[in-house]
């Protein structure tokens, strides 16, 4: 079983950048599709980025696209999200997650992070 703890979150302005980072335990990696989820107040949890288990494979949600970048460094055993001009509206917990099985099935996503906070003000 992995273990998954994120790290990087903080207060931004409006079209700042930040970098968040997984670090896993427990498994390595690359046995793992990974992806970053998110969940603002009042608001379901939402996906936002999945990478496949080498790193050739990425999805965006359509609010992201061309914003975040996520990337993985198996060898480091950490998965990365790089989130540039931010906006308000990105404002959210931030959760990474992972993957034994398919890459593309958001449901199988079943290891979870403690989560953490970005918060972006205008």
């Amino acid at each position: 079983q992995v273990q998954l703890v994120e790290s990087g979150g903080g207060l931004v302005q409006a079209g700042d950048s930040l970098r968040l980072s997984c670090a896993a335990s427990g498994r390595t990696l690359s046995s793992y599709a990974m992806g970053w989820f998110r969940q603002a107040p009042g608001k379901e949890r939402e996906f936002v980025a999945i990478i496949n288990w080498s790193g050739a494979s990425t999805v965006y949600a359509d609010s992201v696209k061309g914003r975040f970048t996520i990337s993985r460094d198996n060898a480091k055993n950490t998965v990365y999200l790089q989130m540039n001009s931010l906006k308000p509206e990105d404002t959210a917990v931030y959760y990474c997650a992972a993957s034994p099985l398919s890459f593309r099935s958001l449901a199988t996503y079943n290891y979870w992070g403690q989560g953490t906070q970005v918060t972006v003000s205008s």
